[in-house]
C-alpha cells in the first residue's frame, strides 16, 4: 500500500525546511509539496531538496486548489493513503503514524481536531476563529448527524480511492466544507483524532474581506450550501 504526505505551501520559507526535515523522521515515502505561487524564498528552499516532489503554481491559486491538485497527482502516482498537513509549523508530524493507523481501522477520512478535550493548546486561538468554527460545526453536525468539532484543520488523512470523482472545485479556504458535504452524501466513514492547537501568529490574514468574521462565515456557509445542492442535481 502506497502512502504519501501532501503539503500545500505559500510563502513559508522560514519554516518549510525544518518542517520537512521533521516529517522525514516519521515518513520515508513520498512527500508532495504544492508550491502555490510563493513570492518569498520558498521556491529556492524547495529546489535545494532532493527528497520531495514539487508541484509548482506560477501564481497563487488558493488553498483549496492546491489540495485538489495534490489529490489528483497523488492518485496518478498510485497513492492509496494520503496525509495532508500544513508547512507553517502548526502541525506536529509525530501524529503521522496515528493518522495512518486510524485509516487501517476502516475510516475513509481521519481529521485532526484542535478542539477535542485531549487536544493540547500551544498559544491562544483567536476568539473569532473559535466562534466561526463552532457555528460552522453546529450546522454540519445538524445536517449530517456527525459529532465533529473542527471543520478546518488541515491535518487529515484520506483513503484516497474514497475521493474518486468527488468534485472539489472551490479554490479557497472553504474547500473543506465542500469536501464534508460530498463525504456525507457518499456515506464516507469519518472520525477525528486530537492534535495540538498551535498558534504562532494570531494576526495572520485570510486575505481580502475574509478577515471579517461575518464575511468569512457567510463565505463558508455559501460553499457548504452550494455543495449540498450539487448532490441533489
Amino acid at each position: 500500500m502506497s502512502d504519501a504526505i501532501l503539503m500545500p505551501v505559500y510563502n513559508e520559507s522560514s519554516t518549510v525546511s525544518d518542517v520537512l526535515d521533521t516529517v522525514r523522521g516519521y515518513h520515508d515515502g513520498e512527500i508532495l509539496v504544492v508550491n502555490d505561487g510563493s513570492t518569498d524564498d520558498t521556491t529556492a528552499v524547495l529546489a535545494a531538496r532532493e527528497d520531495v516532489t514539487v508541484i509548482a503554481h506560477p501564481a497563487n491559486l488558493g488553498y483549496g486548489r492546491a489540495l485538489a491538485e495534490g489529490f489528483a497527482v497523488a492518485r496518478c502516482r498510485g497513492v492509496e493513503r494520503l496525509v495532508t498537513m500544513d508547512c507553517d509549523g502548526q502541525h506536529e508530524p509525530a501524529h503521522i503514524p496515528q493518522f495512518l493507523d486510524a485509516l487501517e481501522e476502516g475510516w475513509d477520512v481521519v481529521s485532526g481536531s484542535r478542539y477535542l478535550p485531549e487536544s493540547e493548546e500551544v498559544g491562544e486561538a483567536p476568539a473569532s476563529r473559535r466562534e466561526v468554527n463552532a457555528r460552522i460545526m453546529s450546522e454540519i453536525n445538524r445536517m449530517t448527524g456527525w459529532s465533529l468539532t473542527d471543520a478546518f484543520c488541515g491535518f487529515k488523512a484520506y483513503r484516497l480511492p474514497s475521493l474518486d470523482g468527488m468534485p472539489l472545485t472551490e479554490p479557497g479556504y472553504a474547500m473543506p466544507l465542500q469536501l464534508w458535504a460530498h463525504a456525507w452524501h457518499r456515506g464516507l466513514r469519518v472520525t477525528e483524532i486530537p492534535v495540538e492547537r498551535i498558534y504562532f501568529d494570531n494576526d495572520r490574514s485570510f486575505g481580502e474581506d475574509l478577515d471579517d468574521p461575518e464575511w468569512r462565515y457567510a463565505y463558508y456557509m455559501r460553499v457548504w450550501r452550494m455543495a449540498l445542492e450539487e448532490e441533489q442535481w
